[in-house]
């Protein structure tokens, strides 16, 4: 199946060069498994795994296209496989990476001490579009402020693992991560039983576990609830999943109301009272009467109770600071500051629009240069300078001029690339992966996590919203 498939000049995870005999030794049992198919058994096992999706209405919202917004989740039969060497240097990472950011929130909501050591320029916090001030002073349960992160990690031309983005605030996908091993699961029961991989159906378990962990005062079997903008949200399946998983309520703004600075949440026996919110709604929309007027999302009130210490919620208020991709440029930083470490995973390297040497760079570059708005996400607000037109690049030229703040450049990295299955053959597509991070009593990360694919042939996009798929991750158990 793969004898005609080309790594060209870029990392391929799974061959090291053109040949089924130069396959990496973590994919040689893969390899002779998929040798034995042939291509009516692999079409028949691809067709099941669309159809177990279809019905289950896994679908993701694709925006800007013209064949309509709402898609089958695209899902890829050959899975990413990491080593076990691999995965306990991402691992020791990632633990890294958020006890460093979860220490730098404390601190910007508290004593702001790095910021008075010069560490990171008092402006870039304070001028942060999702930092709140008004929050400063307010205690967290268990100081904890990121309790679920994806850290978005890619892999450059030498196979060196990087950290892409940090995403703290409601980070997505991890039921897309769920779906595909059962799917997978389906597809070769008997081989997947076989080959060493860790398991990662504890997720939602060990999310419910974290959730109670930040209840307030250490309340024993407190009420856990999900709360969803609705059903018109691009990531509303994976909303009801995970509440499905966890046995805990999902509810909307108006299924929730405030009563003497406390949470209840309204069944048909009345008024329960509601201690920890899972919350994927944005901080701009969970109060109207503190934050955004005109939200119809939130919770009136909500606000007072968390302040009050009456609520927690996952994740805390503010946490949008560390998603700003200027705060990114400044994690090592953080890193040097709070744990006196060097990065075990380093950041890709950036340039500050708003630092004048940098700000040189990227206009006389910028035809050379990824350039992405500093508070965007799911691939929009960015230029791939090498691949924009000119009026692109013309249109980006004057952006940043007019705010320099806003944005951020970075050299083009070339991802590292994975044999996909594409229009009836296996060519090379690159990929990123999103592993999960959890942070209660301790700090958990799945072994493995999403791997989104850009499907369209070079691009380097993988975001589902700008219609990329994804594959199953294994974490190998031991070397293989």
């Amino acid at each position: 199946m793969f004898e005609k498939y080309q790594p060209e000049d870029f990392f391929d995870e799974m061959f090291t060069a053109p040949g089924e005999e130069n396959v990496r030794p973590h994919y040689r049992q893969l390899l002779k498994r998929y040798a034995t198919l042939d291509q009516d058994e692999f079409d028949q096992k691809r067709q099941g795994a669309d159809l177990s999706f279809l019905r289950q209405g896994i679908t993701f919202t694709v925006y800007n296209n013209d064949e309509g917004t709402e898609r089958i989740f695209p899902f890829d039969l050959i899975p990413r496989i990491i080593p076990a060497s691999e995965w306990a240097h991402l691992e020791k990472g990632l633990k890294q990476r958020i006890t460093a950011l979860n220490l730098f929130l404390k601190d910007i909501y508290t004593d702001q001490k790095i910021l008075a050591d010069k560490v990171i320029p008092e402006s870039y916090v304070l001028s942060a579009k999702h930092y709140r001030p008004e929050f400063r002073g307010t205690k967290v349960p268990r100081d904890i402020y990121i309790h679920i992160c994806g850290s978005d990690l890619i892999r450059d031309h030498k196979g060196q693992y990087l950290v892409l983005e940090d995403n703290g605030r409601c980070p997505s996908g991890v039921s897309y991560m769920l779906e595909n091993r059962a799917a997978m699961k389906r597809a070769f029961p008997s081989f997947f039983a076989r080959s060493n991989v860790r398991s990662i159906d504890e997720y939602s378990d060990a999310l419910l576990k974290m959730l109670r962990y930040i209840a307030p005062g250490g309340r024993k079997n407190p009420t856990v609830v999900l709360l969803t903008p609705g059903v018109y949200n691009s990531a509303y399946f994976e909303h009801c999943f995970l509440a499905r998983q966890m046995g805990v309520e999902i509810v909307e703004g108006r299924d929730l109301v405030v009563e003497d600075k406390k949470v209840f949440m309204r069944t048909t026996k009345g008024l329960e009272p509601v201690h920890v919110i899972y919350r994927r709604i944005d901080d701009d929309f969970l109060d109207p009467t503190v934050f955004r007027k005109d939200s119809m999302l939130g919770v009136p009130g909500l606000v007072s109770a968390y302040r009050a210490g009456n609520v927690a919620l996952a994740n805390s208020i503010g946490t949008g600071v560390a998603d700003d991709k200027v705060m990114y440029y400044f994690v090592p930083r953080m890193i040097k500051y709070y744990l006196d470490q060097d990065p075990i995973i380093p950041n890709v390297e950036t340039y500050l629009a708003s630092e004048k040497k940098d700000y040189d760079y990227i206009l006389d570059n910028l035809a050379k240069l990824v350039v992405k708005s500093a508070n965007e996400a799911g691939g929009y607000g960015m230029l791939m300078g090498p691949w924009a037109t000119k009026a692109e690049v013309e249109k980006f030229r004057g952006q940043i001029k007019e705010n320099p703040r806003n944005f951020i450049a970075q050299p083009p990295i070339s991802l590292s690339r994975h044999p996909t299955y594409c229009d009836g053959k296996f060519e090379g597509r690159h990929i990123d992966l999103r592993p999960y991070i959890l942070y209660g009593e301790k700090i958990t990360i799945m072994p493995g996590g999403l791997t989104r694919v850009a499907l369209k042939k070079g691009s380097l996009v993988v975001n589902s919203s700008q219609g990329g798929g994804s594959k199953d991750t294994w974490v190998l158990g031991g070397e293989e």
